[in-house]
């Protein structure tokens, strides 16, 4: 036992040390693409694709990596586009909520036209898919959850809550939901009953904001108002580490390809990358207007975020970032 604990302990370190040096060589580039704030960034499971939602009423679509090239320019939305997703089984469907109550399907492969639209009863906030493609979870502010079945591309069924819900993950088996809360915990709902599977998992001091699963859905991670983030095994629903590097509200969180580093963002003006396994700092990137949507690329140490960047006017910038791209080429 503890030869094995030794050893793991030794390897731990070796990765940390070896991503360390790694990262510490890269660089971030930066492009305007929208013309307000981008709220949202999102690979597709190849990670030839990303996509961005934005305060401009529009999504689009870029080829990456490389040059982070437009492909499509996605509207149809008469609302700010809050949050979008993948389809986890599929390279070109994508699913885009919008305050403009409307949850909206786009198939890469169509070119700009929306290929589905489905109504729901309030404005959108987040939305997430299913690991085995069958269904669309999607939030609004009366915090009312719908699920939309992919096979008829209706919504089977709503449950509203008597607490402020902020983001929603799935589980690797789609039976657990796993809800950030305005009280600080974790709820987490059982589908498709809709039942509340387990007490509140008591996470933090301030607002829920933000979660995000593991490639393998082995953890979860979470940040919040407290400025502190968690990480979750999902198995056991137990606290295995928490970060307090950040000294403002951690708005989003993402794990890495490998899962072993997470990623975090807030009005700190880095983003801070820690290793799931000791919780220590890797590594920061300066993201000077802070950092409010951010994402790993499935197979590779790229990271593409946006934060709160403003123009010469003062007006929202609209640029996403990606570090860890080759430094040659210009982005700008």
């Amino acid at each position: 036992f503890f030869v094995s604990v030794g050893a793991s302990m030794a390897a731990i370190r070796a990765y940390n040390d070896n991503v360390r040096q790694h990262l510490q060589g890269l660089q971030s580039v930066a492009k305007q693409c929208h013309r307000g704030k981008v709220h949202s960034v999102a690979w597709n499971r190849t990670g030839q694709r990303l996509a961005s939602g934005s305060s401009d009423k529009g999504a689009c679509i870029y080829s990456v990596p490389g040059r982070l090239s437009k492909d499509l320019d996605l509207r149809g939305h008469t609302g700010s586009v809050d949050q979008l997703c993948w389809d986890p089984t599929h390279d070109n469907l994508l699913a885009t909520a919008s305050a403009d109550k409307t949850v909206k399907i786009w198939d890469a492969r169509a070119g700009s036209k929306t290929t589905k639209s489905i109504s729901t009863n309030g404005e959108n906030l987040y939305v997430s898919w299913s690991k085995d493609g069958r269904t669309v979870a999607v939030g609004n502010k009366e915090d009312v959850l719908s699920f939309i079945d992919t096979r008829t591309w209706k919504i089977a069924r709503s449950k509203g809550f008597n607490f402020e819900v902020n983001e929603v993950k799935w589980d690797g088996s789609g039976k657990l939901l796993f809800m950030t809360t305005s009280h600080g915990a974790v709820e987490v709902l059982s589908y498709p009953d809709l039942n509340l599977a387990c007490a509140p998992l008591l996470a933090h001091s301030g607002n829920c904001l933000s979660i995000a699963t593991d490639p393998k859905f082995t953890k979860f991670a979470t940040g919040a108002a407290d400025a502190t983030a968690t990480i979750w095994d999902i198995d056991e629903l137990i606290c295995v580490r928490t970060i307090t590097t950040c000294e403002w509200p951690i708005r989003t969180v993402g794990f890495s390809h490998d899962g072993k580093l997470l990623a975090t963002g807030s009005d700190d003006p880095f983003i801070f990358i820690h290793s799931v396994d000791t919780g220590e700092k890797i590594h920061q990137i300066s993201a000077e207007s802070g950092a409010f949507t951010l994402a790993w690329h499935p197979s590779q140490m790229v990271l593409a975020y946006a934060g709160d960047e403003k123009d010469r006017e003062h007006r929202a910038a609209g640029l996403i970032s990606l570090f860890g791209v080759p430094s040659s080429g210009d982005h700008a």
